[in-house]
């Protein structure tokens, strides 16, 4: 498939949204729902295998405008620099209940952990898939995680998150509770219900809206977002808020809230464009 659109697939994969692809040679492998998806990016050509053109452009959000999501979004010298380098990430519409599971579990924890996290629920619960001699799983339904026990999913490494799975995993499979009704809400009213699952907070809940129910002005702060604030962004913050995050390890809920605020009202309908460049920007340096 010819591309028509700035594009950019190992960096829209290797950019900490998304955990369960892998980089096989030249080529990306990655489970969407059921599907198995094989993927390479050779100069302006896509050239993929068990998948279509439509489903290609919606996954990896090729329709986005990032001509004018750039325009809007790069207003200052170091947002510009993250744009410059990394021209083409895309932000991905991710499969909404894997994309909870997966964010419930990366709390306090770094990217290869979470890969293995994911990688243990889904060998010992999803189904095996097989293509070019290689094995790949299913992320399990919620019926399927729901029927487990919270030791069972303790065992894959999940530890206290165990809890949080199941009870998620119940909610949505008894109550016939539908992630995708969400996409419909406003911003607002979608993060206050996702909040209501258990060990869902604000920013698990900002990462499941940006990367999966097309939020695109949810700003996710991690540690890595307040950095990138504290360092390039302060004069635009009052100066008792800086002192307290500079003293303090983590954030609460309204320390949270208000960096979360200022990353949407700064940068504006496409925060979440901005906090995902930066983030992978700040990584990197």
């Amino acid at each position: 498939m010819k591309l028509a659109v700035p594009f950019n697939l190992d960096d829209t994969l290797c950019c900490g949204q998304v955990f369960r692809w892998e980089n096989k040679g030249d080529w990306w492998y990655g489970i969407v729902r059921d599907q198995l998806v094989k993927i390479r990016q050779v100069n302006a050509e896509l050239e993929f295998a068990n998948a279509d053109a439509k489903f290609v452009e919606n996954y990896f959000g090729l329709d986005d405008n990032l001509q004018e999501i750039g325009a809007k979004i790069g207003r200052d010298g170091h947002v510009r620099k993250a744009l410059r380098k990394f021209w083409g990430l895309r932000v991905v519409r991710q499969d909404p209940w894997e994309c909870l599971i997966s964010y419930t579990c990366a709390t306090y924890k770094n990217i290869p952990a979470i890969r293995h996290m994911l990688l243990s629920l889904s060998s010992r619960f999803g189904e095996k898939i097989t293509m070019d001699g290689m094995e790949f799983f299913t992320f399990p339904t919620p019926e399927k995680l729901a029927d487990a026990t919270e030791k069972r999913l303790a065992e894959c490494g999940l530890g206290y998150r165990a809890r949080y799975v199941l009870e998620s995993s119940k909610r949505i499979f008894e109550n016939n509770f539908e992630l995708e009704r969400l996409r419909q809400l406003p911003y607002e009213q979608a993060k206050k219900e996702l909040c209501t699952f258990s060990g869902v907070g604000p920013k698990v809940a900002d990462c499941v809206l940006l990367f999966s129910l097309g939020k695109l002005e949810a700003f996710p702060v991690d540690r890595w977002i307040e950095r990138v604030i504290l360092n390039h962004y302060v004069e635009q913050l009052p100066s008792e808020m800086v002192q307290k995050l500079l003293q303090r390890e983590g954030l609460n809920n309204s320390d949270y809230a208000k960096l979360n605020a200022f990353g949407r009202e700064y940068f504006g309908e496409y925060a979440g464009y901005a906090q995902e460049y930066l983030y992978h920007y700040e990584r990197t340096l």
